[in-house]
């Protein structure tokens, strides 16, 4: 009896886990946004550079953005659509899957076994990191999606420069820079003009420190945190608050349709993915 229950079990947890997979959408085009995040215009511009780079290369690379994938891990779920839709031309596996899992934040680059030492785990990786994921946290994701595809279109061809795909330094953030100094001179202007005027010109130049401000701000930031102390210490203080919220939601379906086809290419798990 015993094993009769543990087979019970095993058939019961893997028809939960087929439960919970989440629905593979019909291949419609090139660009199949389910998820509703691009624009008209985008989907229009990717849509034909795809089919100029199929004309010219016979490289299939289509983009799909779903809703959500629920529990399932993203590159399971990728593979799963690439298997299904078999992208890429039969006996040369030249096919790229470019996924946007929108209420889960991921994204994946799959690529056909014909394309995995063109678009190796570490371009698409790094077409994720520095191309995508900047441009999907700043909400551009017409941007990240249209800048990902010319550079997987540059690398097919050969003539993407990799050195392009390195991180930027990026600018110091002055805004957050300036709360931060404001609260620190509000902070010390209740020792009295001189003593908060010293404070200041300690205090804003270490703040400064934190945001690789170079030698000449930070003598420059001592001079002002001194006089603002000052003049801080001399107003009558108050008091405020900030408060702000918002939410986000959206949803959809999949819905059948469409003349476009893979060309019975293969995948074998090659590509990389990420989160923003």
């Amino acid at each position: 009896m015993k094993w009769i229950t543990t087979i019970c079990i095993v058939l019961a947890c893997t028809c939960v886990a087929f439960a919970q997979l989440a629905d593979i959408p019909p291949l419609k085009a090139r660009v199949n946004d389910y998820a509703d995040i691009l624009s008209d215009q985008t989907e229009a511009q990717v849509e034909q550079k795809l089919a100029q780079l199929e004309k010219e290369d016979s490289t299939q690379v289509v983009v799909v953005t779903v809703p959500s994938i629920g529990n399932e891990d993203i590159e399971s779920y990728s593979i799963r659509l690439a298997d299904n839709w078999k992208i890429g031309q039969k006996g040369l596996d030249n096919g790229v899957i470019m996924l946007v899992a929108r209420d889960n934040r991921k994204v994946r680059i799959e690529v056909g076994k014909g394309l995995e030492e063109t678009l190796t785990d570490l371009l698409a990786g790094r077409i994720i990191d520095y191309i995508i994921i900047p441009e999907f946290k700043n909400g551009d994701y017409d941007a990240g999606i249209e800048k990902a595809v010319d550079a997987i279109v540059e690398i097919v061809k050969g003539k993407f420069d990799a050195s392009s795909l390195k991180p930027q330094k990026s600018a110091p953030d002055y805004v957050t820079f300036f709360w931060i100094a404001f609260i620190a001179l509000m902070f010390v202007s209740g020792f009295g003009r001189i003593v908060s005027g010293i404070a200041g010109a300690v205090v804003l130049p270490i703040v400064g420190a934190f945001f690789s401000f170079g030698l000449p701000v930070l003598l420059l930031l001592a001079v002002i945190g001194f006089v603002a102390g000052i003049i801080i210490a001399s107003l009558p203080h108050g008091g405020g608050g900030l408060s702000s919220s918002g939410g986000f939601s959206s949803g959809g379906g999949f819905s059948s349709g469409g003349g476009f086809s893979g060309g019975g290419g293969s995948f074998g798990g090659g590509g990389s993915s990420g989160s923003w």
